[in-house]
């Protein structure tokens, strides 16, 4: 058919169906409020709506291709989209709205979010040690299993099937942690308005039961003084061998070792604040650590090694800007003592070494940054440091009597210090 021969308007779906194309495109009105049928040189044949905007300008929006589109169902889309022009909302406007709304459902995968997440993290000053072991999870365990999910299409499935799969191969305790930044994450998007679901809010009430934790491995007084001998001759970097000093002489822990900065210390007072935000205990203020005069000479003599730089024990480079998680128990190890001493059982060493010579126990407790319980973690805020100074100064000398050989009069003389505050014999 021509479309001289059209008859009537609007047209039937016999008329529209046998129209025949012309060498140039043309468009047919139908209902005569502005809904037209395009019929292409190819043959293609499609429904259009012409309109004014806003700004009274005369656009086309298109309803669909025929014969998908049926006459009936083209008077019935043009019929709403004129009620919405009356309304102030443009077609062109709608479809670029639900465009952007399509293209930002596909881009909002779970990586994305993750990362901004991160970066939120970050800007929240957490400690370098945090931030490094939330990345290296995430990059190893969170994202391979969720990052190119869409945010909202990700299900208490998938969340379930990555704690089993870290419990699988028993790492409990990294399976704690990726629970605890999942529900930060998916918390952090529910704030930002990303979503209205956190899939992963249940993992605790199914989570398998870890195993009884074991304490670190650590040594009794009787096996210091072999450790100590082969320490001194040890054949690890300088560094390396000063970072297993540093946790002997300060009872700190690994982490804090490992990340601690030039501007963190000052050597003539013999001091190291630790900042609060590299505390473990949650809210904690910044740690005073007393150095005590082995460790002073120490950090002089590693000052000329790495003094230039940001960290006592540097890294490599900007994804590991100081000393490697493994470095400490790797020079333990090889002076011979793997398997019976790491690096934080060091700490433990401390605590059972001073405890059984009677130093009094809110030294040790304060030495060692250990949370205290209820009100007394409210009301006392002391920080003992004449004494600690002298309790960790008491130590290193007790650690170097036992490495050359302790005497009865040595002895002796160390059990009349205890708790005293004043220069060392």
């Amino acid at each position: 058919m021509k479309r001289a021969d059209i008859k009537r308007r609007p047209m039937t779906d016999t008329t529209l169906a046998a129209l025949e194309p012309d060498s140039v495109e043309y468009r047919e009105r139908d209902d005569g409020q502005g809904l037209y049928f395009r019929v292409k040189p190819d043959g293609n044949k499609s429904w259009q709506l012409r309109y004014k905007n806003r700004e009274g300008k005369w656009l086309w929006h298109g309803l669909g291709g025929y014969p998908e589109v049926s006459g009936t169902m083209a008077r019935e889309k043009a019929a709403a989209c004129r009620t919405e022009i009356s309304k102030g909302i443009s077609p062109a406007d709608k479809k670029a709205a639900t465009k952007t709304a399509t293209v930002a459902a596909e881009t909002k995968t779970f990586r994305i979010v993750a990362e901004q997440w991160f970066e939120f993290k970050q800007s929240k000053g957490l400690a370098e040690s945090s931030l490094h072991k939330i990345r290296s999870y995430l990059d190893k365990d969170i994202l391979p299993a969720l990052g190119d999910k869409q945010l909202d299409h990700i299900t208490r499935e998938d969340c379930r099937e990555l704690q089993q799969s870290l419990e699988a191969r028993s790492a409990h305790n990294v399976a704690e942690k990726c629970r605890s930044w999942l529900n930060q994450i998916f918390g952090w998007a529910i704030g930002c308005g990303l979503t209205e679901n956190d899939p992963a809010s249940r993992l605790t009430d199914i989570a398998a039961a870890a195993p009884p934790t074991k304490q670190f491995p650590h040594l009794l007084e009787h096996e210091l003084p072999d450790f100590l001998r082969a320490l001194r001759v040890s054949t690890s970097r300088t560094p390396t061998k000063t970072a297993v000093w540093l946790i002997l002489w300060t009872a700190s822990r690994p982490g804090n070792i490992r990340e601690a900065e030039w501007a963190e210390f000052d050597l003539e007072a013999g001091l190291w604040t630790i900042p609060g935000p590299k505390m473990k205990v949650k809210g904690r203020s910044a740690h005073v650590v007393p150095l005590p005069r082995q460790a002073v000479d120490a950090l002089q003599n590693l000052h000329r090694m790495t003094g230039r730089g940001r960290y006592l024990f540097p890294g490599n480079g900007s994804v590991n800007p100081f000393m490697s998680d493994g470095a400490i128990n790797k020079a333990i190890a090889l002076v011979g003592f793997k398997g019976r001493l790491v690096g934080h059982g060091s700490r433990h060493t401390a605590r059972t070494l001073l405890a059984e010579h009677e130093w009094k126990v809110d030294f040790r407790k304060e030495q060692t940054a250990h949370a205290k319980q209820g009100m007394e973690g409210v009301y006392d805020k002391a920080q003992y440091l004449p004494q600690r100074r002298a309790m960790m100064q008491w130590y290193a000398d007790y650690l170097d009597c036992l490495a050359d050989g302790m005497t009865q009069a040595q002895r002796a003389e160390f059990d009349s210090r205890v708790n005293v505050v004043g220069p060392s014999k």
